[in-house]
């Protein structure tokens, strides 16, 4: 028998499509009451349609007015997932500043705006689960992930310090790191992907990870050892791994 969920009204931000989608089904059939939130109000109106307790709340994450009214239409909850991830796959050879800046805008920015809403009210509680989806592509630079990388990164920092700033708390900060997944943003790559997984495999990594309550889950293996393991090693060997994509 599994352990109880570490909170039991989440807020899903993200949710539309891809891990997010699949998050807020795995999490509905553990029990799990939610809010789910994203841009598109359709979508969301048609997962709520397949949830047993759910309740839609569209938002703008780069908009922190939109943020806070959908934080207030929330209502109460107990935790959070931030499962945004803009992407637009674009080298340093091939610069495009609105592509980089709608990227940073939705994966930092638009995280910011969302812990902003949520901090302070888990912190006034001293109660709380925090998740925030990163990316294998945060541990260190890859061809053709500007903008994506280095938000994705940003990420999973806030993450820690998030981790240190509520150790005397009892909020659960956690950072899950997947590898490729199935949607119509991985669509874009014009590569193999290794270990390309679908949505719903992925949300069985991270529920995994929640119920280890670790702070740090990085999938899936061994494809993600290679980017672990590749933070302590000289940047040029870890880079020559991908010489074929530059």
């Amino acid at each position: 028998m599994k352990k109880p969920l570490p909170a039991k009204r989440y807020w899903i931000i993200g949710a539309s499509e891809g891990l997010g989608r699949a998050l807020a089904q795995a999490l509905d059939a553990r029990g799990a009451s939610l809010v789910v939130s994203a841009r598109s109000a359709e979508r969301l109106t048609s997962l709520v349609d397949e949830l047993r307790d759910a309740t839609a709340v569209p938002v703008d994450v780069t908009d922190p007015v939109s943020v806070a009214a959908a934080a207030e239409a929330a209502g109460d909850f107990d935790g959070i997932v931030y499962s945004v991830g803009a992407y637009e796959p674009m080298k340093a050879t091939e610069w495009n500043g609105d592509a980089a800046r709608m990227m940073v805008d939705t994966n930092i920015t638009g995280c910011l705006n969302v812990l902003g809403e949520v901090v302070p009210r888990f912190v006034a509680n001293n109660a709380g689960h925090i998740a925030l989806i990163g990316s294998l592509s945060g541990f260190r630079g890859l061809p053709g992930a500007v903008g994506y990388g280095l938000s994705k990164a940003a990420v999973m920092h806030v993450a820690e310090n998030l981790r240190i700033d509520l150790s005397k708390t009892d909020i659960l900060v956690q950072r899950m790191n997947p590898g490729f997944i199935e949607t119509r943003l991985t669509e874009k790559n014009a590569f193999k992907m290794p270990q390309l997984m679908s949505p719903d495999e992925a949300a069985d990594h991270v529920m995994r990870a929640i119920d280890k309550r670790r702070f740090s889950y990085s999938f899936p293996r061994p494809f993600s050892w290679m980017f672990t393991l590749g933070q302590h090693v000289p940047i040029a060997w870890f880079q020559g791994l991908f010489k074929g994509l530059v």
